[in-house]
């Protein structure tokens, strides 16, 4: 956990990936994110597998793979928003918050009275982030969506894949990880515009408009020239040759598409004869030759151990990378250098594996890691310590289901 938004509170009423991506990021740097489950079965992401934590005695536990990597460094409270004394936990803790993350679908938060106009009426320097799949207006906007309908509808899935297949994911929630960091950067920057003097605002983030812009370097092709982008497997659309190749043994990812790359690579081939080649001398004719080009490169890198090859052109300063599964990742010596894996107690398991934040800030580091929450597991201690409740109105509290 960084100092940087040290003093910052942030309310998450998240569920799933990208709003608790979002409150993850922000305390990481330091913010104090208090996560709002429903009381029982908490954030839909608790259960979703394949993996989980497991305790002592090797039993599974309710802490999915996938909630721990989007919920350290926060505090879980369970409450019920459907119900009144529920509704007014949340209403005084926006009064000293700073931020509010929702993801509920569009309306779903004006029946409690807990959307932007209610909230904004108690706390005018709230900072409040809706995510939803298809924002707060237009003809889908009350539709509910996930990742993998936003990489369909985003263009995302027509160019993943090898060229005479069909459609393909991106392994991971794309889409979602990267709206809870536009949503981060979106926070940040209300908050610096409120801290000039201009109060709170409403931020509206969608999951499709995030996915759009992701994929504006390929739906150019479409607006400027009228080419539908297809898939091309690993080949860039604009580089050559920069794609994965197959070695003797193995596989190896190779982006030599600038002519300083190339020409090593070619040395490394002993294919010199390609390097005045006029269908290949520059990048464009690379791309445009692309077929015959990648042709002659596979019948000498498919003689070549993917070690072997590797190292040479490691030492040409050709840029290649070997093609990991997630072990030879944790295992890799730079991953290590960069301790990017590691463990951290925790209440239920003894300990679980995170991986670090990626900033990394000279003076106010990410240093500090906090255990992803378990259900509610700091209910007692925020309403203690923030609102000041006494163990009678808490037991009030659990007898009517609030908490």
């Amino acid at each position: 956990m960084s100092k940087s938004l040290a003093g910052l509170r942030v309310l998450e009423l998240g569920r799933i990936v990208s709003a608790p991506w979002c409150g993850q990021t922000l305390g990481d740097l330091g913010a104090d994110v208090i996560k709002i489950e429903r009381p029982g079965s908490g954030d839909d992401i608790r259960t979703y597998g394949p993996s989980f934590a497991v305790d002592a005695d090797g039993k599974r536990t309710p802490e999915s793979g996938h909630y721990l990597c989007s919920n350290r460094n926060k505090r879980s409270i369970t409450v019920d928003i459907t119900k009144p004394e529920g509704q007014e936990i949340i209403r005084k803790l926006v009064a000293d918050a700073d931020v509010l993350i929702e993801n509920y679908k569009v309306g779903d938060l004006v029946r409690y009275g807990l959307d932007y106009d209610s909230l904004s009426s108690i706390n005018p320097h709230l900072v409040y982030c809706s995510i939803t799949g298809f924002g707060q207006s237009g003809p889908y906007a009350k539709r509910p969506g996930y990742d993998a309908a936003f990489q369909g509808m985003s263009g995302m899935m027509a160019v993943t894949g090898d060229p005479d297949g069909g459609p393909q994911r991106v392994g991971v929630f794309i889409i979602d990880e990267m709206t809870g960091l536009y949503a981060s950067v979106a926070i940040m920057a209300a908050l610096r515009h409120r801290d000039a003097g201009g109060g709170g605002q409403y931020i509206d983030l969608a999951l499709l408009d995030v996915g759009v812009a992701a994929m504006a370097p390929r739906t150019v092709e479409w607006t400027l020239e009228g080419k539908i982008p297809e898939r091309l497997g690993t080949k860039s659309p604009g580089s050559a040759p920069a794609q994965v190749f197959e070695c003797a043994d193995g596989y190896l990812n190779i982006q030599a598409g600038s002519e300083i790359h190339y020409r090593k690579l070619c040395d490394a081939l002993d294919l010199q004869d390609l390097k005045e080649d006029p269908r290949f001398v520059t990048r464009q004719n690379r791309v445009d030759n692309q077929n015959l080009l990648v042709s002659l490169l596979e019948e000498k890198i498919s003689q070549r151990s993917t070690q072997d090859l590797f190292n040479d052109l490691v030492a040409r300063g050709v840029v290649v990378a070997p093609i990991y599964r997630a072990n030879e990742v944790v295992q890799d010596p730079q991953v290590q250098h960069r301790e990017l894996f590691f463990e951290v107690p925790h209440p239920t398991t003894g300990k679980v594996p995170l991986v670090a934040s990626p900033m990394r800030l000279s003076k106010t580091p990410v240093d500090v890691y906090r255990a992803p929450p378990t259900i509610g597991q700091h209910t007692r201690e925020v309403l203690d310590q923030i609102l000041g409740y006494n163990e009678k109105d808490i037991e009030t509290l659990i007898q009517v289901g609030a908490i």
